[in-house]
């Protein structure tokens, strides 16, 4: 959306007070001389030589810097008439008395307390189509960061009660890192090209920060803060769980908590106050209001807000389940480690992503196969129904790639003979899960409708696997929050919990080795962050848990040099983006950076509202009882599994439409791309027909599908 001069000036004072006076006196002292130069020039007689408009800017500002310079430019004038005398002298008095004395030090009380009013948000912003962030968590900082990639500049507008100096270094330095990882990528690629196509490389792609931040202390349910800060024309409002402040009495503490997990009032009130104002006739229109709600009781009164509040065509009001999002996620991932790697790309504005497109735009008859025939640079996915209408969902690298296409390739055939395997079944899946976070219920969820739709069911099944299970579970956590949870007994995968604390070692690295050793298939070990401590705390049990991993994996394979590292693949939960690099230091396949997800999805839904349905489908697996396979999902699926033969030698838009053809037609299969041994990732963007693929038995295929 394209600024207004009068919001760009908005926007600069809030953001650069100190520029904005800086222009503003330069303007005045210019004004003030080319004026007193042009009554000088009126009034100097005809015959001076050195008469005329430049000359006088000359005079006038020699008076100025010296008052004594007037008897030199009463000489140069010649014999000149009292009233330019008189003039000049008046030139010198209000230039160096009235100006630089009265006047200065008015207008440098008025710079301070213009700068001190603009720091503390006292000024109305006159801005549009901006995000506001109402409150703020760990998870805040990606929602901006993520904003780096948009093809457009993004102003960005958060409310906090307090911390602005310590919130604005965070983001701050949040950028800066991302900004320098990308453009060192960017040099590193240039220096593979010749000169000068190296620097025209790095002209077109190199990162600038386009993100105006700013920053404001204020009650996030004051209706006129929340005016001054134009809430009626942002594009989005964010509201977020306000992150536990720092209580140094544990009592206290843990008071906090157990209101907490009742719900939230304050984050009711500033909804209730949001709503009504993107609800206004005089807002604009199709304004997204996103809320985190993380408790069952918040939940209930956000829907009954939602149900009153809500204003289709003014403001959409999307409630989202923090716990049961990360939850969902952490489930997928101990299940499919490679799909963190799949979901970190998608998930962001960063590479490929998933894009909404009306239905109706793609054919009339909505046949995904009839759109393939001649789109080969973006992928179609699925039709939804949303309150906007039908759309459908597709992945591209760009949103312009959607509509790119070849009318003449509908003349040519991508067939390849190839045969699924329609009893595709997972082998059993073997989980520890060291410690706990406040999603752990839902990451339970997550296994049980996981297993409601992958368990295994025949009588031959059941005989070679032992079970009707398809996860095997063990849970390690202290007593307290075993007993808490009553030691998780009516969930059937699990199969032992053990008690112990983080400094147990025995305990917890003798069940990691009798995973390793008792069972043939990989274990994955999903370690937790307790989101429940203080800020300085967060992450700290996870590297403790790390180092013991490590030294498991480093005893064996100097008992082992031959030991496959890859049967134990390490999920590990952080919460603080800053700890990455610590945790990148033990070679860890699988970090899982769980707010970064969250931040992204929500970055994502401020602009597209309907990928929200998109989102909720792919992370939630059919039900027990359910008749036939509804809900799309995202699965890794073993290359040598998944086809009776591997496919030889094809282009991948061969490869694409031969998989989807060959699915019957309640369980269409979409291959979005391949995961090599080694974890090296590549998502089928850009035009099928260019590149070739040439699939292995262990490769890992990305496959989307309902079953």
């Amino acid at each position: 959306m394209r600024r207004t001069p009068r919001e760009w000036l908005s926007l600069q004072i809030a953001k650069n007070p100190r520029k904005i006076i800086l222009g503003a006196i330069f303007l005045l002292n210019v004004a003030f001389f080319m004026v007193s130069a042009l009554i000088i020039s009126i009034l100097s007689p005809s015959t001076v030589p050195y008469r005329g408009f430049w000359a006088s800017v000359y005079y006038t500002v020699t008076m100025v810097l010296d008052a004594g310079c007037i008897e030199y430019v009463v000489s140069d004038i010649g014999k000149a008439s009292v009233a330019i005398i008189l003039v000049c002298i008046f030139i010198v008095i209000i230039g160096m008395i009235i100006f630089s004395g009265a006047i200065i030090g008015y207008v440098t009380n008025y710079i301070s307390d213009f700068i001190a009013t603009a720091n503390a948000g006292g000024r109305a912003l006159r801005a549009s189509g901006h995000m506001i962030i109402l409150n703020w968590n760990s998870r805040a900082a990606e929602v901006i960061n993520d904003m780096l990639y948009s093809d457009h500049p993004e102003t960005v507008v958060v409310m906090v009660h307090e911390g602005k100096d310590e919130i604005e270094q965070e983001v701050k330095e949040r950028l800066a890192d991302t900004v320098a990882k990308e453009n060192a990528e960017v040099l590193a690629q240039a220096r593979k090209l010749s000169f000068p196509a190296s620097w025209i490389y790095i002209w077109r792609n190199q990162m600038r920060n386009r993100v105006t931040l700013i920053i404001r202390e204020g009650d996030t349910f004051s209706t006129r803060q929340l005016l001054d800060v134009s809430v009626k024309q942002a594009k989005a409002v964010i509201i977020l769980n306000q992150d536990q402040q720092r209580i140094p009495c544990k009592y206290e503490t843990e008071q906090q908590k157990q209101e907490l997990e009742k719900g939230n009032t304050n984050l009711i009130k500033t909804l209730i106050q949001v709503a009504n104002m993107t609800g206004a006739e005089d807002s604009l229109d199709d304004q997204r209001v996103i809320v985190e709600v993380s408790d069952p009781g918040t939940q209930l009164l956000v829907d009954r807000i939602i149900a009153q509040k809500e204003n289709l065509g003014k403001n959409n009001i999307i409630a989202l389940p923090v716990n049961k999002i990360l939850g969902r996620l952490l489930a997928q991932f101990s299940i499919m480690p490679e799909l963190n790697l799949v979901y970190s790309e998608l998930f962001s504005n960063k590479g490929a992503a998933f894009y909404t497109k009306n239905a109706s735009d793609i054919n009339r008859e909505l046949d995904l196969r009839d759109y393939m025939s001649d789109h080969f640079f973006a992928l179609p996915l699925t039709t939804m129904q949303t309150r906007d209408g039908e759309k459908c969902f597709l992945m591209a690298e760009h949103e312009s790639h959607m509509d790119l296409f070849d009318a003449a390739g509908r003349e040519k055939t991508y067939e390849t003979p190839l045969e699924l395997n329609r009893k595709y079944e997972f082998d059993r899946t073997n989980i520890i899960i060291l410690g706990h976070n406040s999603n752990i219920d839902s990451i339970m969820e997550g296994f049980v409708s996981f297993g409601g739709e992958w368990n295994y069911q025949d009588k031959e099944q059941i005989a070679r696997h032992g079970t009707s299970e398809v996860l095997r579970i063990t849970v390690i956590d202290t007593p307290e929050n075993l007993e808490k949870h009553d030691y998780y007994r009516k969930y059937p995968f699990v199969m032992q919990t053990i008690p112990a604390t983080v400094f147990d070692q025995e305990r917890i690295c003798g069940a990691i080795n009798d995973s390793l050793d008792l069972y043939e298939n990989d274990t994955s070990v999903l370690i937790l962050s307790d989101d429940r401590v203080s800020q300085d705390n967060l992450d700290a049990s996870v590297l403790t848990y790390l180092i013991y991993i490590h030294d498991i994996l480093t005893e064996r394979m100097a008992a082992n040099p031959s030991f496959d590292t890859g049967k134990l693949d390490v999920i590990v939960e952080i919460l603080n983006p800053k700890n990455y690099d610590v945790v990148s230091n033990y070679s860890i396949d699988y970090i899982v950076i769980s707010n970064r997800y969250l931040s992204r999805m929500v970055g994502q839904i401020s602009e597209k509202e309907d990928i929200y349905e998109f989102y909720r489908d792919i992370l939630t697996y059919d039900q027990q009882d359910s008749d036939s396979y509804e809900s799309m999902e995202l699965y890794i699926k073993e290359a040598g599994k998944f086809f009776t033969k591997l496919p030889g030698r094809c282009t991948r838009a061969q490869l694409i439409r031969s998989v989807y053809d060959d699915g019957p037609e309640d369980n269409k299969s979409m291959l979005l791309g391949v995961i090599r041994k080694g974890g090296d990732m590549t998502l089928y963007v850009g035009d099928q027909r260019k590149e070739e693929e040439e699939l292995r038995p262990d490769d890992k295929l990305i496959i989307f599908s309902n079953h």
